[in-house]
């Protein structure tokens, strides 16, 4: 196998939640494998990111949407569409946490999660799916999973019940899917310094407590995901259907 199996030259890649983070950190690494990129924001416009991808000499492309409107998932497309002409890769990162105690935790709490991070994944996947079958090239989508795919977590229950939903939804797409050279996957981030983990981050005695348990000694950095992010976008994964990544210093196996 040659190096050009994770080349992306050619390719037309939405990641959504580009705007900073984990997103933005996959936009560019696809960017800098060769692919255009269509990179969008939740509440607001991935410019920063844009740049980044233009400065690496590729084509971008950056939407806004809210993906609690079940509107946003065919808009996104039809504008990746209507730019590029064509969809090879969706990296479906863009996701949200509430947190409460599992007894007080509200009803649009539980129904905002459970819409962006995973009804927005299906109906993103859908649509990705139905374009990639059309086009008769395949294609790669890319679910950002998490380690509460596997645990339950403390005071996140809609975020753990839909990051459990995400792969199982991952392993369904790729049973019908692989036969048209479609190959979903998802990655399963540890502990990573993004927005979404400053809590923990600042909190002390859980700080101590995660590092503790991370044999790789450290938080994972965005970056660390680039790599994984690439390969399962590239033909060097034609044969990975249904996987659950994990990407995280060694937690799981700790």
């Amino acid at each position: 196998m040659t190096l050009d199996k994770f080349k992306l030259d050619g390719k037309v890649a939405l990641v959504t939640g580009a705007s900073a983070g984990l997103g933005a950190a996959i936009a560019l690494a696809l960017a800098e494998a060769g692919a255009d990129v269509v990179a969008h924001g939740n509440s607001r416009t991935p410019d920063g990111t844009c740049e980044l991808i233009k400065r690496a000499g590729r084509h971008s492309l950056g939407l806004r949407g809210d993906l609690a409107d079940k509107t946003v998932p065919q808009q996104l497309i039809g504008q990746t569409l209507d730019r590029f002409g064509q969809l090879d890769i969706l990296i479906n990162n863009a996701g949200t946490i509430r947190r409460a105690p599992a007894v007080d935790y509200s009803e649009e709490d539980w129904a905002t999660v459970i819409e962006v991070n995973l009804s927005s994944v299906f109906r993103l996947s859908q649509l990705a799916g139905r374009e990639m079958i059309k086009q008769g090239k395949g294609g790669k989508i890319v679910n950002i999973a998490s380690l509460l795919a596997f645990q339950g977590g403390i005071t996140v229950p809609a975020y753990a019940a839909s990051k459990g939903g995400v792969a199982q939804l991952t392993k369904a797409l790729a049973n019908e899917w692989a036969k048209d050279g479609i190959n979903v996957n998802a990655i399963a981030p540890g502990y990573m310094r993004t927005d979404n983990t400053a809590a923990l981050q600042a909190d002390e005695m859980r700080n101590r407590q995660i590092l503790e348990r991370i044999p790789a000694g450290r938080w994972g950095d965005p970056d660390d995901l680039a790599g994984p992010a690439v390969f399962l976008s590239s033909s060097a994964s034609n044969y990975l259907n249904g996987h659950i990544l994990v990407v995280d210093g060694g937690w799981m196996g700790r």
